[in-house]
């Protein structure tokens, strides 16, 4: 699965942006998807997931509320709509993929994005 993120860029806190990741080279109905970011000095950590059949989706408490993940079957691509950014989401967000259940485990992701930079604003 080659993974391709967009949508990231320089933001004012409160503000909105949308992240996109296209999924390609195999079906990849049976992956569950994951949004995670980096920020500098910092571990990965997870921010959402989304089932690619049943559309469960899991969120960090810490953007619960403020972001949502979605999927678009027939362009192979899932969302993250991060709305009230704040600067502590400042970071380098990645997707990523894997067969079976969510998980906020970044090592059980056997596929992965280059990367995205978001950097809000204070």
């Amino acid at each position: 699965v080659h993974l391709v993120e967009s949508g990231g860029g320089l933001v004012q806190a409160g503000g909105s942006l949308r992240l996109s990741c296209v999924a390609s080279g195999r079906t990849v109905s049976s992956y569950t998807m994951g949004w995670f970011r980096q920020a500098p000095g910092k571990e990965r950590e997870f921010v959402a997931a989304i089932n690619w059949g049943n559309r469960n989706t899991r969120y960090a408490d810490s953007v619960k509320g403020r972001f949502t993940i979605s999927r678009d079957n027939a362009k192979n691509t899932v969302y993250l709509q991060m709305n009230s950014l704040i600067p502590e989401d400042t970071a380098i967000y990645s997707c990523a993929a894997r067969m079976g259940p969510w998980s906020i485990d970044p090592v059980l992701y056997g596929y992965w994005g280059q990367g995205t930079q978001v950097t809000v604003s204070s």
